[in-house]
C-alpha cells in the first residue's frame, strides 16, 4: 500500500470514528428529548383533565338552583 493511500485510509477511519461518536451522542440526546416529550404530554393531559373539572364546577347555571327559602 502506498503512503498516500494508507494516509487517506487512516483519515477515513478517523472520520468514521468521530462520526460514530457524533451519532451516539445525537441518539442519546434524541432519547432524552423523547422522554421529556412523553412527560410533557402526560402533564398536559393531566392539566386538561383538571381544567375540565374546574370548568364543570364553575359552569353551573343559577337557574338550575331552587329559589331561596324566603321566596
Amino acid at each position: 500500500m502506498t503512503a498516500t493511500l494508507e494516509q487517506r485510509l487512516t483519515e477515513l477511519e478517523t472520520r468514521i470514528a468521530f462520526l460514530d461518536q457524533t451519532v451516539q451522542s445525537l441518539d442519546a440526546t434524541v432519547a432524552a428529548q423523547d422522554r421529556i416529550l412523553i412527560e410533557l404530554q402526560r402533564e398536559i393531559a393531566q392539566f386538561r383533565g383538571e381544567l375540565g373539572r374546574v370548568n364543570a364546577a364553575l359552569a353551573h347555571d343559577a337557574h338550575d338552583e331552587p329559589p331561596p327559602p324566603h321566596y
